[in-house]
Order: C-alpha cells, then sequence, then structure tokens
C-alpha cells in the first residue's frame, strides 16, 4: 500500500508539472505576439537595465521610454555617470519624479565604476529585493524570477509559480491584461485554467492629490534651484529642509541650490 501510495503521489506530481509547463508554454507563446517592444529589452547590459528599473519605479512605461534613451546616450556606462556631477543629473531627472532616485542611481553608479558590481546586488543605493532579482535575471542571466505586483497579481490569481523564463511575459500581462481591477480575461491566453477568472482586487487606499500637496511644492521648488539659485528667504523654509534631508539641495551663502551646482 505504501509503494502504490508513493506511486500515486508521484503521478500527481508529474501530472502537476505537466500543467504548469502547459500554462508557461501559452504564456510565452501569447509574448511571443503581443510582448512590447521596450528598448531595455534589447541588451543585457546591468547598467542600462539599473536605469530602466530605477526609472520604472512608479512610473508609466511611455513615460520612461524616451527619457531611458535619453540618459544612456548621455550616460552610457556607470562610468559616465559616475563623472556625472549631482546637480546634471538632478537636472536631467526633471520630470520623472521622486528625484531621490536619481541621486541612488548616481550613488549606484560611483559605487560600480570604483569596486565592480557585487554579489549581493541589493547593497547598492537604491536597489532593494525586487530591483536586485530583476537586474540577476535580466542582467546576469540567473533564475530569479522578479516579482513586481504585476507578476505577484498573475501568480496569485492563477496560483502557479512561474519560471524566470516567464519574468518579460508575467509583467506584460500584469500590465495590459491581467489588471487589478478591470481584468481583461477575455483576452488572456491563461483564462480557461484561471480559477479567479473575472475576479477584480479592491480598491486600493488612493494617494492623496498631487495638485497643491507638498510633494507638488516640492517639485516647483526643485525646479526652480534647478535654473538658478534661489535666495532662501524667498523659499518655503519646510520645503527647502525636506528637500535638504533628501540631499537635492544645499544651503549656503543664503542661497539654495543643487549640490555641486557651479556658480
Amino acid at each position: 500500500m505504501y509503494a502504490s501510495r508513493r506511486r500515486d503521489q508521484s503521478s500527481s506530481a508529474r501530472a502537476e508539472a505537466r500543467r504548469i509547463t502547459a500554462l508557461e508554454d501559452l504564456l510565452l507563446a501569447w509574448y511571443e505576439r503581443e510582448g512590447r517592444d521596450l528598448p531595455w529589452r534589447r541588451t543585457r547590459d546591468p547598467y542600462a537595465i539599473l536605469v530602466s528599473e530605477v526609472m520604472l519605479q512608479q512610473t508609466q512605461v511611455e513615460r520612461v521610454v524616451p527619457r531611458y534613451e535619453r540618459w544612456l546616450a548621455r550616460w552610457p556606462t556607470a562610468a559616465a555617470l559616475a563623472e556625472a556631477r549631482a546637480a546634471e543629473v538632478i537636472v536631467e531627472w526633471q520630470g520623472l519624479g521622486y528625484n531621490r532616485r536619481a541621486l541612488a542611481l548616481h550613488r549606484a553608479a560611483r559605487h560600480v565604476a570604483e569596486r565592480g558590481w557585487p554579489d549581493d546586488l541589493s547593497g547598492l543605493p537604491g536597489v532593494g529585493p525586487y530591483t536586485a532579482a530583476a537586474l540577476r535575471c535580466f542582467a546576469f542571466g540567473e533564475d530569479v524570477l522578479p516579482r513586481d505586483v504585476n507578476v505577484q497579481r498573475v501568480e496569485r490569481r492563477t496560483r502557479h509559480d512561474f519560471t524566470s523564463h516567464a519574468g518579460q511575459a508575467l509583467m506584460d500581462l500584469g500590465a495590459t491584461v491581467c489588471l487589478a481591477r478591470v481584468p481583461r480575461c477575455g483576452s488572456c491566453p491563461l483564462a480557461t485554467a484561471c480559477p479567479s477568472r473575472g475576479t477584480r482586487d479592491e480598491p486600493r487606499r488612493k494617494q492623496t492629490p498631487f495638485h497643491g500637496s507638498f510633494r507638488q511644492r516640492r517639485a516647483e521648488l526643485l525646479r526652480l534651484v534647478a535654473s538658478r539659485p534661489q535666495p532662501v528667504e524667498t523659499l518655503e523654509a519646510s520645503v527647502v529642509e525636506a528637500l535638504g534631508r533628501d540631499g537635492l539641495v544645499v544651503v549656503a551663502d543664503g542661497k539654495v541650490r543643487l549640490p555641486g551646482h557651479d556658480e
């Protein structure tokens, strides 16, 4: 009886493995037809992929593509970015939002230029577990699946763990078809095998409006200082203080300016 039970378990495991493989095959075939042609998918350069991943944090793909291409045209390598002044990096980042990301990317480039890529990529400034996994998978070819919110949603709904080979396909499916609030199940290659077909996620707590917010005042003040140093007494003190804590501005000789800004 014990041997029979083991055979049954082994048979079930093989059947499940075939089912998972079939599901991933369906996804990859869909990606071959429908996958987005994005510039960072045409390279294995870890620096270029790091730039894309940092830019894509909380920023729409459509906004990132032209800025990514412009950034790499100006600073094509980590060494080139490492030689830039922080002020130049902040100005180039304007419009992407969350400007601390620019300084973190700048510090990461200096680390790589000076010491190479570390074994523990999460030790780089601004690189968390997801970004480290994305670098390991897409740049270094390791068998690691980066799980952003889109990948997590697809895996949760299908109740399957996919392999790293499906990383880009999962991201596209989650971003364009398996949407949180209005999933397009009729267009999904996995719909017939998905136990959550038609399920909508509960809405997240909405972010406070940008217009009139402290975030907007930060962005406007930084844009003003990026154009030229400003007298400190003419600016909102709390905003200057917040930007200073993030290393985005410095105050000297009664003026607020970008770090490393030349007169």
